[in-house]
């Protein structure tokens, strides 16, 4: 059996609301309440629920980009990285492509300039992409090709576990599907564990081994993707199946 890769324990976040006025008293929203699941090595466990009910914010947390007020998030192995929604706004428009991927190399150190070069150019072809690209700016390429760059450069550094939030939502169909394979495929190639954060129901049963439903901070419903999908036990689950047309309204 797999070990685990992470353990969210017990998380709790909450943040203070703007003011509306400088009399007012700043209002204190619980964002997470209470918190917990595992992953294990290699699995795909997908995270649903819709705008506001704490997924990015549980992402970061797990980066270690905010803290919890309360809990305990355990990583097994080295610090995860992310591939965001918005595959132009996570590149720096001033820098090559080439730039971009040997960037975290040369934070972690220890390479030299040709082995910097040497490990871009081998994800490039890694991630469906042509060496010519390292020399291109991300405002040269397609919507589809930065989104692979993205890939990439969170995968330069060998990671067990990758954090993927909302990471197709923005690209057409076709090219959602072509980044969905290749997500699977690296998955199979680099033994990735993959959180994979997504509103779409459907993408998700495609990618998932297992599936979390968040409402309001809260985790409301989890298991295998076939049980959970097919038969959902809390209304929520239920809803959102029916709008996704995965399953029939009752009322119908």
């Amino acid at each position: 059996m797999a070990n685990d890769i992470l353990r969210v324990q017990d998380v709790h976040i909450s943040f203070a609301e703007e003011r509306k006025s400088f009399l007012e008293k700043r209002k204190i929203r619980e964002v997470l309440k209470g918190v917990s699941f595992t992953m294990r090595e290699g699995e795909v466990l997908g995270l649903v629920g819709e705008s506001g009910c704490g997924k990015s914010t549980l992402a970061k947390a797990i980066l270690g980009l905010s803290h919890p007020d309360k809990g305990n998030i355990e990583h097994f192995s080295e610090h995860p990285q992310m591939v965001f929604q918005d595959p132009y706004g996570s590149l720096n428009p001033a820098k090559k492509i080439g730039w971009i991927l040997e960037e975290p190399l040369r934070i972690k150190g220890g390479f030299t300039p040709q082995e910097r070069r040497e490990k871009a150019l081998a994800m490039l072809k890694k991630v469906g992409l042509e060496e010519t690209i390292a020399d291109r700016y991300p405002n040269q390429l397609s919507g589809g090709q930065r989104q692979r760059v993205c890939i990439g450069a969170a995968l330069m550094l060998s990671p067990k576990l990758l954090i993927a939030d909302e990471a197709v939502s923005a690209l057409d169909v076709t090219i959602q599907a072509q980044i969905l394979e290749l997500l699977l495929s690296l998955k199979e190639e680099m033994g990735l564990a993959i959180l994979f954060i997504s509103h779409d129901m459907r993408v998700v049963y495609q990618m998932s081994d297992r599936v979390i439903i968040m409402k309001d901070g809260e985790i409301v419903e989890r298991g295998d993707v076939d049980s959970v999908y097919f038969n959902p036990q809390h209304p929520y689950t239920r809803t959102l199946l029916e709008a996704a047309g995965i399953i029939e309204d009752e009322e119908r």
